[in-house]
């Protein structure tokens, strides 16, 4: 198990956390995520690239994996969750073995069911919907399949706009997964992305997941953290990992069905709207059972407080 986790020892939440990790035990065990081992008033956010259903990956085909990937989902008690690279027929299967979940998104290259999503998931019991919606991330962003900037694929960004029903906040929950050839497309993507974010008249912070392709030293990724002086007009956001752990290293997140942590980390939580001591836990889940992982990517996530 890689977890790498914020450790606050003054918190009764720490305690608990540091139990939890406690139990789980060591690489190749079979022991689920921490997620359902802190308190209910948190909000547990994931990252997740499921890898497409399609793939023609041997022994990690989805069909070989799928029950994993909907164990860790079903019994993990996220509250939201981002996915990448789902396709429609994953997340129906995802969905009818874990139906506390209700989805948005659409297929990247029609605007209906057709391509990638990259859905959000959240749980009905513990928020309600306020708005939502899917851009592209083009010079058109309104145009379902429009590509620009050199990419590979067309891309997409999915929001949500939800209200706590525990605490009552509100928070706009953003989803994306960032072209894997090029840098343009990417840095673009990054600066739309804030723009939209700005624009956006919902109040609550602004939580953003997804699989960036991109290191954290890469210009997207330091388009994403920019600070900024006006935050109506582009927002700052912040990496939750790195706030807990500005050194820790290695913090990789493609892991190639190896459980390998040394490449860079391109999976990403970021906030803005928060302050340092409402990221309660920051994490890259190695879960595993012996030694088989449930896709390519780490599952990340980290744990909020809203206020």
């Amino acid at each position: 198990m890689i977890l790498f986790t914020a450790r606050r020892p003054t918190t009764l939440l720490v305690m608990a956390f540091l139990l939890a990790v406690a139990s789980i035990g060591c690489a190749g065990t079979s022991g689920h995520s921490l997620f359902g081992k802190h308190p209910a008033t948190p909000l547990n956010v994931c990252s997740f690239n499921i890898r497409y259903g399609t793939a023609n990956d041997g022994d990690n085909h989805w069909s070989k994996r799928r029950d994993m990937v909907c164990k860790y989902i079903r019994d993990g008690r996220m509250d939201v969750i981002g996915l990448q690279e789902a396709l429609k027929f994953q997340i129906d299967e995802i969905l009818a073995a874990a139906p506390q979940y209700a989805l948005i998104g659409v297929g990247r290259d029609d605007g209906k069911e057709a391509g990638e999503y990259s859905a959000i998931l959240y749980r009905k019991d513990r928020l309600e919907l306020l708005a939502s919606d899917t851009f592209w991330l083009s010079e058109s962003p309104d145009q379902p399949g429009s590509r620009d900037w050199d990419a590979a694929c067309t891309r997409i960004c999915t929001w949500g706009a939800f209200r706590d029903k525990v605490t009552g906040a509100q928070f706009v929950h953003y989803n994306t997964h960032f072209d894997h050839v090029s840098e343009l497309a990417r840095r673009n993507a990054a600066r739309l992305i804030k723009e939209k974010m700005a624009m956006n008249a919902i109040a609550g912070p602004r939580i953003l997941t997804g699989d960036f392709n991109a290191g954290e030293t890469s210009d997207a990724i330091q388009t994403i953290t920019a600070p900024s002086d006006d935050e109506d007009a582009l927002p700052t956001l912040r990496d939750t990992f790195r706030v807990l752990y500005p050194n820790k290293q290695p913090a990789g997140t493609f892991n190639g069905f190896k459980g390998t942590n040394t490449g860079a980390k391109i999976d990403y939580v970021f906030v803005g709207g928060l302050s340092d001591d409402q990221i309660k836990d920051a994490v890259i889940d190695g879960y595993n059972e012996d030694g088989r992982y449930p896709s390519d990517h780490f599952p990340v996530y980290a744990i909020l407080e809203l206020k």
